[in-house]
């Protein structure tokens, strides 16, 4: 079933089908927060680096994946929500735990509006909050 979510995906995107672009497309749908190359490299043990890291770009070219920098040095991926190109909407709040280093995503907090000065125009937000995740605080408490 996620196989076939994932065709249709790639080819609505006119992007060619081929099995390591199902295989880290299945990979982001299944994580519960953003995945960095390191991430995906672990969980598709199989698949080479560099292999994995072109198919990101090209996730990222036809809007199917976008990236957060979360300041950490490593470039973290989630899939886009809106069908057509990722958008403002997709750019919602993430959260990066200073302890184990992963990112989360914060879907329901919004990024606060902001007003730019006349003549600038955004393309995409990246707002981070960073502290201590809830697994790593529980495991603080004595």
């Amino acid at each position: 079933m996620e196989s076939r979510k994932c065709i249709e995906k790639l080819e609505r995107k006119g992007i060619r089908v081929t099995s390591i672009r199902i295989l880290v497309m299945e990979a982001l749908m299944r994580a519960s927060r953003t995945m960095s190359l390191a991430d995906i490299e672990t969980e598709l043990e199989t698949v080479d680096k560099s292999s994995i890291f072109r198919t990101l770009e090209l996730f990222e070219e036809h809007h199917v994946v976008h990236s957060i920098d979360d300041g950490s040095g490593s470039v973290k991926y989630e899939l886009c929500e809106s069908e057509d190109e990722c958008s403002i909407s997709d750019m919602h709040t993430h959260f990066y735990c200073e302890k184990c280093h992963k990112t989360f995503c914060l879907k329901e907090i919004s990024i606060p509006q902001v007003d730019l000065p006349e003549g600038f125009s955004a393309h995409s937000i990246n707002y981070i909050i960073k502290g201590i995740c809830r697994e790593c605080s529980a495991r603080q408490t004595p």
